[in-house]
């Protein structure tokens, strides 16, 4: 790899301070108004609005089946060809376990979980029989060694035969389902094209002709007339502007925009930035026409055509997964231990107002999507505001007085979570806001122009804004930026022991009731 002259080295390492300044906000933005898409556009994006799956939650799956089905085969010969007594069968059970664990580490170390070698079956069969053999001799001496009864020769015999047949039936199955779910959709990373003209043109053409690429291009966008961007790029519709991109890739499901631009071109790819880095999608700079030879670990691969890792989707794949359980558990916990204080908060609503006793309100969820959020009422119906256009004010004639000691305490929050079990919100995360809220005379993204980079991740019951002194009324600039500021620092430095600390300190933070009513 060639080395950078010094003038290059400079360009390099100011693309990454000002990428990392609209990280942190430090630069003003350009503010994310919807678009509306043509209507080609939006046909598109209506045949992308179904997740696909993640190719690392499926070899996630594929390597725990594995591991459950090894150890299966191992406990089932052993129970038909060499029972022991219960008192010795949780000592075979460990040791087949970690047998079976090693054998599917071994497979790792052999590369034999990438989707190349998934979809290649044939290819990877030497490698998977090595890994195999070596874990089942392994397992076999150590059971031998622990054991007072162990294996018979034919016992270990059929136990390899049946774990090799497994294996590679298994694999050539798994490769023709993999294949089939590559040409249905199912299983790909869908790429928008950003920039268009003989670049765009070069980068979809090394894609294409990548033997195990799953990236599905989707479209291309550009702001460049027809002259110097064409209508149609290497057999793909230009679909549209930069600003019609923000509205297609929240309409359609996409993980990654590919910016099919020179690196050199640095003004014009922080101009994007400053427009695309508010949605939850990879964001890569195509590297493969590029001059400039930048440091290893700053690229990412699609086969063999190099990417400049610019963003990342943040809570993604498994992340996304733990994060759920997370959610459902504690959502569930919490509704057990609270359903009494519900049930009371309900039967005091009913009992001193007129009206329903939830309080439904259209809010922006991930992605900006529209919510419909529950709460307990705490207005009088008719004075009831779902725009939120008027903020709630200390002393609020519109809030009655059972509904000031709901939200004074919070407990007319509870209700969202259901919207959790739902799967519309998360335990913890940026509080999600009205559609139509603002301070003053002003929405908050006129204040903020960062502001819907919070919906990258799914809004939250409680979060770090709140439990550090940031509830209640936005009446000022300062603080709805200071509450977009924690929402951002939440969304780079997440972690479930961060939502667990949020999540336990928050009761702690309810106490302090001073901008709560």
């Amino acid at each position: 790899m060639s080395q950078p002259n010094k003038s290059e080295q400079f360009d390099v390492e100011d693309l990454r301070r000002k990428v990392a300044e609209i990280r942190a906000g430090e630069e003003k933005q350009a503010p994310a108004n919807a678009t509306a898409l043509n209507p080609l556009a939006r046909q598109i994006a209506e045949q992308f609005r179904d997740d696909s799956t993640s190719p690392t939650i499926l070899i996630g799956q594929f390597r725990l089946f594995e591991l459950a089905a090894l150890l299966a085969i191992g406990l089932l010969v052993g129970a038909l060809m060499a029972p022991v007594e219960a008192g010795g069968f949780l000592a075979r059970f460990a040791l087949i376990a970690a047998g079976s664990t090693l054998t599917v580490l071994l497979l790792q170390i052999a590369d034999t979980y990438q989707i190349p070698s998934l979809r290649g079956a044939n290819r990877a069969a030497r490698r998977v029989f090595t890994g195999w053999t070596i874990g089942f001799l392994a397992t076999a001496a150590v059971l031998y060694l622990a054991e007072s009864r162990p294996y018979s020769l034919a016992a270990l015999l059929v136990w390899f035969v049946a774990g090799a047949g497994f294996l590679l039936l298994e694999r050539q199955l798994t490769a023709f389902a993999i294949r089939n779910w590559a040409r249905n959709g199912v299983m790909e990373r869908r790429a928008v094209i950003v920039g268009g003209g003989e670049p765009a043109k070069q980068l979809v053409r090394q894609l294409e002709a990548q033997p195990d690429n799953d990236i599905r291009i989707c479209g291309i966008f550009d702001d460049r007339n027809s002259e110097r961007s064409p209508t149609v790029v290497a057999g793909y519709p230009k679909l549209g502007t930069f600003a019609e991109l923000v509205e297609f890739a929240r309409l359609a499901r996409i993980d990654m925009l590919i910016i099919a631009l020179p690196a050199t071109a640095e003004q014009r790819i922080l101009q994007l930035l400053r427009k695309l880095w508010v949605l939850p999608v990879d964001i890569r700079l195509a590297a493969h026409a590029n001059r400039l030879r930048f440091r290893p670990r700053s690229y990412s691969h699609v086969g063999a055509v190099p990417m400049f890792d610019i963003f990342d989707k943040p809570i993604r794949d498994w992340d996304s997964v733990a994060k759920r359980i997370f959610d459902i558990v504690f959502s569930v916990v919490a509704i057990v231990l609270l359903w009494p204080v519900m049930l009371g908060a309900a039967i005091a609503v009913k009992a001193t107002s007129k009206g329903p006793v939830l309080f439904r309100q259209k809010r922006h969820g991930f992605n900006n999507e529209v919510i419909e959020v529950l709460k307990f009422r705490s207005m009088y119906t008719n004075m009831g505001d779902q725009t939120a256009i008027r903020a709630v004010t200390k002393g609020d004639p519109r809030v009655t007085p059972v509904g000031r000691f709901l939200r004074k305490s919070s407990v007319d929050e509870l209700p969202q979570l259901f919207n959790v079990l739902r799967g519309e919100l998360s335990l913890v995360g940026p509080r999600p806001h009205a559609v139509h809220a603002q301070t003053g005379d002003r929405k908050y993204v006129d204040v903020v122009e960062s502001y819907f980079a919070r919906h990258r991740v799914k809004p939250g019951v409680t979060g770090w804004a709140q439990i550090n002194g940031l509830r209640g009324e936005l009446d000022s600039d300062e603080k709805i930026r200071a509450r977009t500021a924690y929402d951002l620092d939440y969304i780079e430095n997440w972690s479930l022991l961060f939502d667990l600390k949020i999540l336990f300190l928050t009761p702690i933070r309810l106490l302090n009731t001073d901008n709560a009513y």
